[in-house]
């Protein structure tokens, strides 16, 4: 089941709707801690919820089963090495899904192998950014992403699917 690390809402507790989601996608605990405590410690009002295989985002992202209640995501970190299904067919299942497409996904991953930069991209990554080995360096990083993504770039609102 996804998991929850919001920065002013209790787990299970509906969160206000003007609140940014991130939907990180990583089978990694300690990649998850680090993602989740480097965007709680810059003190913004955010919701982070978590999903360790691609089965599950897939499910979150689509409302099914436990998730129909969850708000839709502002971005999804999608790691590319995740169990039951990879990053690379959730990439493709999110950016063909027309009630999903327009979600940003931002590649975070620990490979570097240009194939798999070309294939991201091509399957409409937002960016690839791979994930620093060096500690200050990955909080850096990540810092930076949501920087990006939520304090200076423009999202699309949500699609009304009525």
């Amino acid at each position: 089941m996804a998991g929850h690390a919001d920065a002013s809402v209790e787990p299970g507790g509906a969160p206000p709707e003007d609140m940014p989601v991130i939907l990180v996608v990583d089978d990694n605990p300690g990649d998850v801690r680090l993602i989740t405590e480097a965007i709680k410690e810059i003190g913004a009002d955010i919701i982070i919820r978590t999903a360790a295989d691609g089965i599950e985002a897939l499910d979150f992202l689509r409302r099914k089963g436990p998730y129909a209640g969850e708000q839709r995501p502002d971005l999804i970190l999608l790691d590319l090495s995740l169990p039951r299904k990879g990053g690379r067919e959730v990439l493709s299942d999110i950016k063909t899904d027309p009630n999903l497409k327009q979600i940003p996904v931002v590649v975070f991953t620990a490979s570097d192998a240009e194939d798999d930069v070309t294939r991201c991209y091509d399957l409409q990554a937002n960016s690839y950014i791979r994930k620093p080995a060096d500690l200050e360096r990955f909080i850096t990083v990540t810092r930076l992403i949501h920087t990006y993504w939520l304090d200076i770039g423009k999202l699309p609102g949500p699609m009304d699917l009525t």
